[in-house]
């Protein structure tokens, strides 16, 4: 089940058209990703939108520790697989942000659902859930063998043509990606990016026959903190 969790007229005005938008969404949005089948673990992920005082409205991001899991070293949404005493993906969100980035999640407000979608790489069946970070709270790498990093990435850069190309993968995946200091963000995490700029209004033109390897893509970023404050 996805879509508006509260009135979007409640929200920033930069946020409502996005949260409006989620009420006619379907799976199929997301390319590369498929719906649910029988098997698979339910997980959700936290898209965490907030509005910094000089760069506008933004999204936390972490960088994943390197090691061998599916999206280790990756950028990602904070976020992860449910546990029994969840009541739900924005449960899940939540408690994982809490124990990955150490997020206040009082200052937090949860708004929307996006469609819940299975991630092949991993089998997990992920909800993203979207939220308005009302009072941000200071947030850092909790634990490093999770996480490296943690940054808020301002949504105007992540819509800057200069910013985006599509990436090939050597396993043959193609999809948007997005190149800022220290983070390259592909897969998963890019497609939802990709639907939050075109859904809420902030996407710009830009050029989707730029693509590059992965290797090139990497070369083009730099180092991240580890921490950041609201």
């Amino acid at each position: 089940m996805s879509g508006p969790l509260v009135d979007p007229l409640e929200l920033p005005e930069w946020l409502r058209p996005l949260v409006a938008a989620t009420a006619d969404l379907d799976p199929a949005t997301f390319r590369r990703l498929s719906a649910p089948g029988e098997n698979g673990r339910d997980a959700a992920v936290l898209v965490l939108l907030g509005e910094h005082a000089t760069r506008g409205p933004d999204v936390l991001l972490q960088l994943r520790a390197s090691g061998n899991g599916a999206h280790s070293g990756q950028v990602a949404f904070p976020g992860g697989s449910a546990e029994p005493g969840d009541v739900g993906p924005v449960d899940t969100a939540l408690r994982e942000a809490v124990e990955e980035t150490g997020l206040d999640p009082a200052g937090v407000r949860p708004v929307a659902l996006l469609p819940r979608l299975h991630i092949p790489v991993s089998g997990f069946h992920v909800t993203p859930v979207v939220a308005h970070w009302e009072r941000p709270s200071k947030v850092w790498a909790v634990d490093p063998a999770e996480s490296a990093a943690v940054a808020r990435a301002p949504l105007a850069e992540l819509a800057d043509p200069a910013n985006r190309f599509n990436l090939r993968h050597p396993s043959g995946f193609l999809g948007p990606a997005f190149a800022l200091p220290g983070m390259l963000v592909w897969g998963f995490t890019a497609g939802v990016l990709n639907l939050v700029l075109d859904l809420g209004g902030f996407a710009r033109p830009w050029d989707a026959t730029d693509i590059r390897d992965l290797d090139t893509a990497w070369r083009s970023v730099g180092s991240v903190g580890g921490e950041v404050d609201g």
